[in-house]
């Protein structure tokens, strides 16, 4: 093995450099030449890298956030946007990524992302190509590992901006409602709800019923309590109703074109009847992705890191890193990908998707049930 390439794919997070940075350097500890392809799939598309050193350009980037490398959020090889004739049509070119790949001489390529990433890395590694995937996403819900990177820092935003609503709720007698990402998994709304305090935590895996949340909210202004605190999930939604789409894009078929949001409003306004509290929504958006990584988050990147050069030594590809027991380990991507076999289907939230969501059995739901944060059911 002589030369390998990290691609960061997905939408940004904290530790995508702190897993660069750990590849980087056990490659070089190895004798051997790391690259970084810009912006995810579409530089392995257009074959655009650069060389990556630990002691220049990949030099003090451990604590920098997002990605020196770039990431695409859109760029599905198997099914890539391209104007034909003043037309817009969408063609597989995933064989010119393996051309190029082939053609540069890459040993391996690290590919960094959530679960539609790692569904291309699967594709791309039955057609040849030697691919070991590292689990990324501040959702928390790639199957096969108990954390992604990234998680950890977005659920420390998320309590932090707990801690700062919590004194304005108190003081002004309000509901404050946190709207936080996650997506189709409830894991950054109900971490963040237990240590941040949360009275109530709304994920997708369990559809609510607001009036069973104004009850707890009505029992703690008998007892006192003259405001709350309410985590929202982007993906949670009411029993008999529909996920809240604040728009949709086209990209094709194969990647999820919804854009979640707008839910934290709707149960503000609705809380503020059914409870006479005035009621008042922060959608903490972006701010969850980006800046600094928490110390537990640049362990663990760095930690992933090394673990993915250590398979690609031993030869072990078509793999992910995974952390599983408190332990490292690799799974391959075919049990990540689960049933979603089809070639180009790379996004979650179908039947098929292996998505790691929330069960009713894990710890964190107990625990917030038995200090009586209300899941809405």
């Amino acid at each position: 093995m002589k030369k390998v390439a990290i691609l960061a794919n997905g939408g940004d997070v904290s530790g995508f450099n702190a897993v660069i940075r750990g590849i980087v350097k056990t490659a070089e500890n190895n004798g051997i030449k790391c690259y970084g392809v810009i912006e995810g799939y579409k530089g392995l598309l257009e074959n655009n890298y650069i060389e990556l050193d630990s002691y220049s350009n990949a030099s003090g980037i451990l604590y920098k956030g997002g990605s020196i490398i770039g990431s695409s959020t859109n760029a599905n090889v198997f099914n890539y946007k391209v104007e034909e004739d003043g037309k817009i049509v969408y063609k597989d070119l995933s064989d010119i990524c393996v051309k190029n790949v082939k053609k540069d001489g890459f040993d391996c390529i690290f590919t960094l992302g959530g679960d539609g990433t790692q569904k291309s890395a699967r594709d791309l590694y039955l057609k040849g190509l030697n691919i070991i995937g590292v689990p990324k996403t501040i959702d928390n819900d790639v199957a096969c590992t108990d954390i992604t990177f990234g998680y950890n820092t977005a659920v420390s935003v998320a309590m932090e901006a707990l801690d700062r609503l919590h004194s304005t709720g108190e003081t002004h007698h309000r509901i404050m409602v946190l709207e936080v990402m996650g997506r189709y998994a409830g894991w950054i709304a109900l971490e963040s709800a237990i240590a941040g305090g949360g009275d109530v935590a709304l994920i997708p895996e369990i559809p609510f019923d607001l009036k069973k949340v104004a009850k707890k909210i009505k029992e703690r202004i008998k007892k006192g309590k003259r405001f709350s605190l309410v985590v929202v999930a982007e993906g949670a939604m009411p029993k008999d109703g529909e996920i809240t789409v604040k728009s949709t894009r086209n990209n094709g078929t194969g990647v999820d074109n919804t854009k979640l949001g707008g839910i934290g409003e709707k149960v503000a306004e609705e809380l503020q009847k059914l409870t006479g509290l005035e009621a008042r929504n922060t959608t903490l958006g972006y701010m969850q992705r980006g800046g600094t990584p928490t110390a537990y988050d640049r362990v663990l990147s760095t930690k992933y890191g090394a673990k993915a050069m250590e398979l690609a030594l031993e030869g072990k590809f078509g793999v992910l890193t995974v952390l599983k027991n408190g332990k490292l380990d690799s799974v391959p991507l075919e049990k990540v990908v689960g049933k979603n076999k089809e070639i180009g289907a790379v996004s979650g939230n179908t039947k098929e998707s292996n998505l790691r969501r929330v069960t009713m059995d894990d710890d964190l739901v107990k625990t917030a049930r038995n200090i009586g944060i209300s899941l809405g059911d």
